[in-house]
């Protein structure tokens, strides 16, 4: 094994279908990449090419344990151009309290079979119940390789969307959801609002201080590599650090 795979127990790099969806992730029919703004075709390039490795360092086990779930990535256009829809966990919850994070969940029974597009309507599902998004003005138009979050032994599927039509977003249960927020690309890419995130265990991560507040872990992960890989990343100041406490 390699040494990923002795540190983690993770798989060996899922193969992809032609299209660029990993392999056993169904599209159910549900993307489309016609009539995708020019602005998003760097995204959309990044999403079929780039390798789970490239991603993360934990990748879903070998074993083909973990919950099944979904993160939607959602690009918008905003006033100050392209944006992504990002909320805000309720600080009462047990699990990432607090912290910002792409709407997004467990594969439920009515999303149907990861095959057959069952992720990609839990994103679109979880999406709408966490801030009252209208799936009907989303269209999906890629899907990154699944990966792992140890601490809760999810399995994520990103799965990407142009804000086609863009619906209010709020609020749904304030128990589960402090607030939904978009931040403009050009916040995201200042180096001005980035940083390394140092966490008491030792671990350091990507993290933005956008929108009044601090983006990192699994999120700013995915953000920071999708802002590699198309092209839109600044030099920024690796040394700026930002200190995370226990509760993180």
């Amino acid at each position: 094994m390699t040494r990923t795979e002795e540190e983690t127990g993770a798989a060996a790099a899922t193969p992809r279908t032609t299209d660029g969806v990993p392999r056993g992730v169904g599209t159910g029919g549900l993307l489309a990449r016609d009539g995708l703004p020019g602005w998003l075709a760097p995204v959309d390039r990044a999403a079929r090419s780039v390798e789970p490795e490239q991603l993360s360092r934990f990748l879903p086990p070998a074993s083909g344990a973990g919950r099944q779930s979904a993160v939607l990535i959602l690009f918008g256009e905003g006033e100050r151009g392209p944006e992504l829809l990002l909320m805000e966990r309720s600080g009462s919850l047990r699990s990432h309290a607090g912290q910002p994070s792409f709407p997004g969940g467990a594969l439920d029974p009515e999303d149907g079979a990861p095959a057959d597009g069952g992720l990609l309507r839990a994103a679109l599902r979880e999406a709408e119940e966490e801030t009252g998004l209208d799936p009907s003005g989303v269209q999906l138009f890629g899907v990154l390789p699944q990966l792992y979050i140890p601490v809760s032994g999810f399995v994520v599927t990103p799965v990407l969307g142009w804000w086609r039509t863009p619906s209010p977003v709020g609020v749904v249960d304030p128990a589960e959801t402090a607030r939904v927020f978009t931040v403009p690309v050009a916040d995201l890419t200042d180096p001005a609002n980035r940083a390394t995130a140092i966490h008491p265990s030792g671990h350091a991560g990507p993290a933005f201080l956008v929108a009044s507040a601090l983006v990192w872990g699994f999120t700013a992960g995915v953000i920071d590599r999708l802002l590699h890989y198309a092209g839109w990343e600044r030099p920024w100041d690796r040394a700026k650090q930002v200190p995370l406490d226990w509760r993180s």
